[in-house]
Formats: C-alpha cells, sequence, structure tokens
C-alpha cells in the first residue's frame, strides 16, 4: 500500500535525491499523519468519556499532539525544499533536520504531561466504566499506529530522513503505549483492580523514551555528526580506483541537509605524473562522486614521492612507528630533506578523535619513536585530528 500511494502522489518517486522529490514526500508523510491522527484523537476522546478512563483520554491527546506534529514536519520539508538564496547557499536543508527536532520535543512534553495525569489517577483513583466500543477503537488504533509506523520508517529509509524516522519511532511507541491502555482496560472490566493511573505511568514512560531517542537522532546532524564511515569507505573505495591517485587523507564532508551535502578531501598523485592527466582524473572523481553519492566535491592534489626506494622504505617505517602508538593513526604528506649534520622527516599524522593523548604527548612519542631509529632524524610534523573514520 506503501508503494501504491508513493506512485499515486509523487512524480518521478524514485529520484530521492532531488529536493523537490523528498518535500513531495515530506508533504505525503505529513497529509496522512494529519488526518490519521486527527481520527485517532476523536475516537479516544469519545471512548474516554465514555468510560471516564485517564489513560484512553490520554492517548487521544497523544494522537492529537502526533496531529500537530505531522503539521510540523509537513511544514519543515516544505522549508527544506526551498530553494537556495544569497542569504543561505547551501539551501534550507537543515529545516528538516529542526523540524524532526521539534516533533521529539513535543513528544516529550507529552510524555511529561500525561506522567502528571497518571500519578494523579494513582493517588486519587476513578472507577473506570467498560465499554466494547472502547475496546474496539484502541484496537483499531494500534492497527492503524503500526501501519503509520512501517509507512513513515520505509519512506524515511527511502530518502533518509532524520523527521520522518521521528515520526516512525513515535507511531511504534503509541502502538505500545495504546495497547497497554487495552491491557489496563480489559484487567479493570475482568477483576475489581484499578490499574488505570499505573498504565497511564507507563505509556508515559514509553513516551518520553521514543522522544529522546528521536531528539537524539535529530541533533546529531545539527551538531555536526562524523559521517557514516560506510559512506568514508565507499568514498575512498571510488577514489582509489583510478590508478593516478594513490592515497587520500583529509576527508571532510559537511551536511547541510538531506541532499545537500559538500565533501572536500587530498588526493595523493605521484610528484612525476602528468599534471593534465593527474587533473582531468580528479574531475572525473569529483563527477563521479556527485553522481553516485549526491555530494559536491572538491578535491586537492598532493604531489608525493613514489618512485624513491629509500624515501618509500622510510615512510613504511614512520607509519609502523605512528601505528604502535594508535592503530587508527595514519600519515600522509610524507617529504625527506637532507643535510650534513641531519635529515628532516616532514609529515602529517592523523589522529582519532578518540585518542585521548594531546598533540604535544602524540608529538613527543612519535619523535622518540624516530630519532630510535637514527639520532640523525629531525622530525618536523603537523598533528591533525579526523574528521572522518573508516569502518
Amino acid at each position: 500500500m506503501t508503494d501504491r500511494l508513493v506512485r499515486l502522489f509523487i512524480k518521478d518517486w524514485d529520484r530521492v535525491q532531488d529536493p523537490a522529490v523528498r518535500q513531495k514526500y515530506g508533504i505525503l508523510s505529513g497529509l496522512v499523519g494529519i488526518v490519521l491522527n486527527l481520527l485517532l484523537s476523536g475516537g479516544k476522546f469519545f471512548a474516554g468519556l465514555l468510560t471516564g478512563s485517564i489513560s484512553i483520554t490520554a492517548d487521544a491527546f497523544n494522537n492529537l499532539s502526533d496531529a500537530g506534529s505531522s503539521v510540523v514536519t509537513l511544514v519543515g520539508f516544505k522549508l527544506a525544499g526551498q530553494r537556495a538564496d544569497d542569504g543561505h547557499p547551501f539551501g534550507h536543508g537543515r529545516m528538516e533536520y529542526l523540524a524532526g527536532l521539534l516533533v521529539s520535543v513535543l513528544i516529550l512534553l507529552v510524555g511529561v504531561e500525561l506522567g502528571k495525569s497518571s500519578l494523579e489517577k494513582i493517588f486519587h483513583p476513578e472507577p473506570v466504566s467498560f465499554s466494547a466500543v472502547s475496546v474496539g477503537i484502541l484496537v483499531v488504533s494500534i492497527l492503524v499506529k503500526l501501519w503509520m509506523c512501517l509507512f513513515n520508517r520505509r519512506l524515511g529509509r527511502r530518502i533518509d530522513s532524520a523527521a520522518m524516522e521521528a515520526t516512525a519511532t513515535d507511531s511504534l511507541s503509541d502502538v505500545v503505549a495504546t495497547s497497554a491502555v487495552l491491557a489496563g482496560t480489559l484487567v479493570g472490566a475482568l477483576s475489581s483492580v484499578s490499574i488505570d493511573g499505573w498504565v497511564g505511568l507507563v505509556v508515559a514512560v514509553f513516551i518520553l523514551r521514543a522522544g529522546w531517542g528521536a531528539a537524539k537522532d535529530t541533533l546529531d546532524p545539527l551538531l555536526g555528526a562524523k559521517p557514516d564511515p560506510a559512506l568514508v569507505r565507499s568514498i575512498r573505495d571510488l577514489v582509489l580506483e583510478h590508478s593516478q591517485v594513490v592515497g587520500i587523507h583529509d576527508l571532510v564532508i559537511h551536511d547541510y541537509g538531506p541532499g545537500r551535502r559538500m565533501c572536500s578531501f587530498h588526493a595523493e598523485v605521484p610528484q612525476d605524473a602528468d599534471l593534465l592527466a593527474a587533473h582531468d582524473a580528479i574531475d572525473h572523481i569529483e563527477r563521479e562522486i556527485h553522481q553516485k553519492f549526491g555530494i559536491e566535491t572538491t578535491v586537492h592534489m598532493d604531489p608525493i614521492a613514489t618512485d624513491d626506494e629509500q624515501i618509500n622504505q622510510l615512510r613504511d617505517q614512520v607509519r609502523t612507528l605512528v601505528q604502535v602508538i594508535d592503530p587508527a593513526m595514519s600519515i600522509h604528506d610524507f617529504r625527506v630533506t637532507s643535510g650534513p649534520d641531519h635529515t628532516n622527516l616532514i609529515f602529517d599524522v592523523v589522529v582519532p578523535h578518540r585518542c585521548t593523548l594531546s598533540d604535544e604527548e602524540v608529538t613527543r612519542r612519535i619523535t622518540q619513536a624516530v630519532r630510535a631509529l637514527d639520532s640523525r632524524y629531525f622530525v618536523v610534523l603537523q598533528v591533525d585530528r579526523s574528521y572522518a573514520e573508516v569502518e
């Protein structure tokens, strides 16, 4: 059914990297959410009034907030789909992340309010009436919310949308919450034990947990999370498929919203390579990355010595010494300048952010290790913290 809706309402539905197509996915998700959540909210309000159940009424408010969240998602995708302008040359794609964050905040607020109402019901219990109509409404609600979870998760994964993933998570928490409400209603009807307030409290905990997880997923790209290691590996492998390139380092990926990523890195080429041939290969790499990953890329060429056996052997020795300190460390831009009294080994070392050593300590340890090879070696190095890591 999801594919049928997508093909019915979205032209060029398979061009998920196109911001205009992404916007249509967001609008479809938002409209479906608004309509279904308003219907569920109305049905549960009726059931809550019919039975006097705080948990059912709270679940109705939960669905009403979900309808509001769907409005936020729809507006967020609409704003994110705006074209770049003079004030925002990278577009407005991060509005989608902000919409997801606002949805998460709304989820958390609903969880807090539901928790407060449930605690009041625990300390001041009231009788709850049983109604077969209410049970039927709750069962239908569970089935609808389960479908909405699968619907939004499928759309979210198709277009890689944190906002839709947050909406799917919210729908799943609603399935658990409404199931708990249904269980509490049945227990109350079959026994004299009133657990309405306790069920409401359990529902509140599930909602808060879902809201926190969704908030984290949308905050990470806003704060600048490291790129996916699988993506980093794919880019590196693509680059190294070109024979003119012998190494890659200083890879940085900036995320300005889905479909609006920029990438830069240094590509090492032999210092005696044909300049025009190397430049043509770099241009081809930039186009290929854009076509395959939808990422605008800028590449800087670094010429290095590849045909000097002594330098190659020395580079391998230094690389081994560096990786003894941390296997994830790497070196690049390795150069050697010899003089009558000493030899300068000039290079950059890339240190993973998880490494607890200071830049000064890294420099000291590497210098000691290299000087142990030969006291005439002088180390001139630059410490870089890595922006991307490979799996």
